[in-house]
């Protein structure tokens, strides 16, 4: 006897409209779709913790996983964020207003300029990634460390299928 949840439930109303539907992907994604709404609301919770915002902490971990000094051109940081170069430039005005990220001109071309991460941008940056781990560690704790890489494995062929 399983313990049904929502999706259960849900796929069971299906399958007893259209008994002839396997409903094994419906099943699969409304609970992938249920544990992505919950990481959503995890990270912006630990985004929060460190007063930033999900975009900020994008542009702010990318600048941070850079090499010492920790700077990047505008057009690296949207290919490193998947973000917009229009969008990325106003982004970066903002992060350099709150004192999170300074600009500088660009020796290597004369037309562009580098954001380059503050101590503090580097503090809130590694105090959100820390509050993140900590609650997703919680949000996995129902699942043993084996249990945790043969779902990331799973997830990585699911991710490359859909690339």
């Amino acid at each position: 006897m399983r313990d049904d949840d929502e999706v259960d439930l849900l796929v069971d109303a299906w399958a007893g409209r259209l008994p002839e539907v396997d409903f094994t992907p419906l099943d699969v994604m409304s609970r992938l779709r249920r544990v992505a709404l919950r990481l959503n609301t995890l990270r912006a919770a630990a985004f929060r913790s460190a007063d930033l915002s999900s975009w900020e902490f994008d542009v702010l971990a990318a600048l941070r996983r850079a090499e010492p000094p920790h700077e990047m051109s505008p057009m690296e940081l949207s290919r490193a964020t998947m973000i917009g170069t229009a969008a990325m430039s106003n982004r970066l005005e903002n992060l350099a207003a709150r004192g999170l990220i300074e600009r500088k001109a660009n020796p290597r071309d004369g037309r562009s300029n580098l954001a380059r991460l503050t101590q503090e941008g580097a503090s809130r940056v590694d105090a959100a990634m820390i509050a993140l781990v900590r609650s997703e560690a919680e949000e996995l704790r129902l699942l043993t460390g084996q249990q945790q890489a043969q779902l990331a494995s799973l997830l990585r062929l699911l991710g490359r299928s859909s690339a």
